[in-house]
């Protein structure tokens, strides 16, 4: 029996003689197992504790040598074991909470003096250095000849790099690194993005620049990083749509799109409530979408997009008279906020209600609406703004949508009346 963690050897006899323990742990390797005692010349059961400084290890007798366990934070990979003699408290942290459960066990059935064929023991021999090294937080592999093929990536990484080894596609051995923040994958060849990246629980920043992705899946807008991502690059690559779901990834303050073949964003960017970064330069954008206007970002590159000068005059109309009864129904879900989902709808209708638009008039509509586009002066959205052309220009045109007749026409009004002053 094994157990890696962080120990601390407290002896209980210091402040006795008026002083104090260092109060930090150290890294080791934890073994229970049997040991020749040379003056009885019997075999007993030993708690082993090696560490950097010492590898070959101290051992302490556990048959009736335990005064008490102290497991009050096991959950949390925490507990004490208080050793009769010597009198010293064996403070353990940072302990995989499973593994830390089945060793106090086993220190327990050692210390009643069960029989050792049922007591799960080890040799004890000492470490190697790289068994007591501190978990390693963060790793950068920069070359295809430093790609660790036959190892595994250290359980403990918050951060990894993997660049210019051309990977085409995820190691499925990355998403096992269930502490992982952040994972830079730029530079490399990558051209679909596993549904599984969404279970790193912790995965705050995801940096993909520079590969060959054609898509981002729904089932990663979907999954737990709709909590957790802050940072996504995607720049670089070749994308030409984002679904509709990708607005579900509400915690998004910085958000890089440039250098794609993007046609248009998300039709719901709005929801993106906390982003303050956007940049999506060198893109195919003809417009943006009426939901931008809710955006409130620090900084924001559209340069380099083919963006038209917009006629208020020039519309598209799919209004349809009568309205369908689908139309009037889904209208009213969206404006009295009815709930919905895949069980009380079906799923293309669920999709649909997702891709409401929104009239000047703040009412819903959804296949039966009229559309155009006005010219905005992003500097309403945004309080630094990279020039959209060579021209030093900053506005750039907004799609509006009208949900009657009546709201078409007093919007033109209002065009009407503001050329005249």
């Amino acid at each position: 029996m094994k157990l890696q963690c962080d120990v601390e050897v407290v002896n209980r006899m210091l402040p006795t003689y008026g002083m104090k323990n260092r109060g930090r742990g150290a890294r080791a390797v934890l073994s229970i197992g049997r040991h020749l005692d040379k003056t009885t010349q019997r075999a007993n059961v030993y708690l082993m504790i090696c560490t950097a400084k010492d590898k070959t290890g101290s051992k302490y007798k556990l048959k009736e040598n335990i005064e008490k366990f102290f497991t009050w934070f096991v959950e949390e990979g925490k507990a004490t074991v208080r050793l009769k003699e010597p009198a010293v408290d064996v403070c353990l942290s940072k302990a995989d909470a499973n593994n830390l459960k089945n060793f106090l066990s086993a220190a327990r059935l050692a210390h009643r003096g069960s029989d050792n064929d049922t007591l799960p023991l080890s040799t004890l021999t000492p470490v190697r250095a790289r068994d007591v090294e501190k978990p390693k937080k963060k790793l950068t592999i920069v070359s295809k000849k430093d790609y660790p093929l036959t190892s595994n990536f250290p359980h403990s990484l918050e951060q990894l790099q993997v660049s210019y080894c051309k990977l085409s596609r995820v190691d499925m051995r990355m998403l096992s690194l269930k502490s992982l923040r952040r994972l830079d994958l730029s530079n490399n060849h990558i051209k679909k993005l596993p549904a599984t990246i969404g279970d790193l629980g912790c995965l705050a920043e995801l940096i993909l620049h520079n590969n060959h992705l054609e898509a981002f899946s729904e089932a990663l807008c979907l999954s737990s990083l709709q909590r957790t991502l802050q940072h996504l690059d995607l720049s670089q690559n070749r994308l030409q749509t984002l679904p509709a779901q990708f607005c579900q990834l509400r915690g998004l303050v910085n958000l890089k799109l440039d250098d794609n073949k993007l046609v248009r964003l998300p039709f719901h960017i709005g929801w993106l409530s906390k982003l303050r970064f956007l940049s999506a330069a060198h893109n195919q954008l003809p417009f943006l979408p009426g939901d931008f206007r809710k955006l409130t970002l620090e900084n924001l590159d559209l340069f380099g997009n083919p963006f038209t000068q917009p006629n208020p005059l020039d519309h598209t109309m799919q209004l349809t008279f009568p309205l369908t009864l689908q139309e009037m129904a889904s209208r009213a879900v969206i404006d009295l906020r009815i709930p919905y989902g895949p069980r009380l709808l079906p799923f293309h209708l669920c999709q649909e209600l997702e891709l409401s638009k929104t009239c000047d008039c703040g009412r819903a509509c959804l296949s039966s609406y009229i559309q155009n586009a006005v010219s905005m002066n992003l500097h309403l959205v945004s309080h630094t703004v990279v020039l959209v052309d060579d021209m030093g220009g900053t506005e750039a045109p907004v799609q509006r949508h009208f949900c009657s007749l009546t709201c078409y026409s007093e919007f033109l009004d209002g065009c009407l009346q503001r050329s005249l002053r």
